[in-house]
């Protein structure tokens, strides 16, 4: 896929999860066992739904909306998560279409890594992919108090890249994100007609 940065655009800022890394099949499935565990089901709209919010704030919402208050703590629901998502972390693959234009731009212009990933989680999925190599600025959940679609992720990232928000543009693959971007000022493009999502 050929794709060119808007006009004027002086830094780039890519989500992780479902736009650099095809994670979402793994964090569904992974979510899904999870949620097993302690007797309750939920399905791809939920996640859907929340995609880009850290998986504590997830855990809280599965534990409201499945009314399992008090059967099990968010850090208990995540903890069973992220053990069957590091089961599978190993197959995942990067969304060439949106890793074509990191390597277009590598060493053009800055970019970053704006996520509401776990600091571990995204580490682990960027050295998977390869893509480690190509970022020095990574924001993740870790770092903000306020999370998508608040913009303080993707405003971090410019305050770090040292480009006005207005001259940067933003890859993303969920609504919360999207918000976030545009709350902050930036060019958002949503990534999610670019390839055949399994999820």
């Amino acid at each position: 896929m050929q794709y060119d940065i808007k006009q004027g655009i002086q830094g780039l800022i890519f989500d992780l999860d479902g736009t650099l890394a095809d994670t979402m099949p793994f964090h569904f499935r992974s979510w899904k066992i999870a949620c097993g565990k302690f007797g309750v089901d939920i399905d791809k709209s939920f996640l859907r739904k929340h995609t880009g919010a850290p998986g504590w704030i997830i855990a809280k919402e599965i534990i409201k909306e499945c009314k399992l208050n008090g059967s099990v703590t968010a850090d208990e629901l995540l903890e069973e998560k992220y053990k069957e998502f590091y089961k599978d972390q190993h197959l995942v693959k990067p969304i060439m279409p949106v890793v074509e234009i990191v390597k277009k731009y590598y060493g053009l212009i800055p970019m970053s890594v704006g996520t509401g990933g776990h600091n571990e989680a995204v580490g682990r999925t960027l050295e998977i992919t390869d893509l480690a190599k190509y970022f020095d600025i990574i924001v993740t959940a870790n770092d903000v108090k306020n999370y998508k679609p608040h913009p303080e992720t993707f405003l971090r990232c410019a305050e770090k890249m040292k480009i006005k928000p207005e001259n940067i543009e933003v890859f993303e693959d969920g609504d919360l994100g999207l918000e976030a971007a545009a709350s902050a000022g930036m060019i958002a493009t949503d990534v999610r007609s670019w390839y055949d999502s399994k999820w």
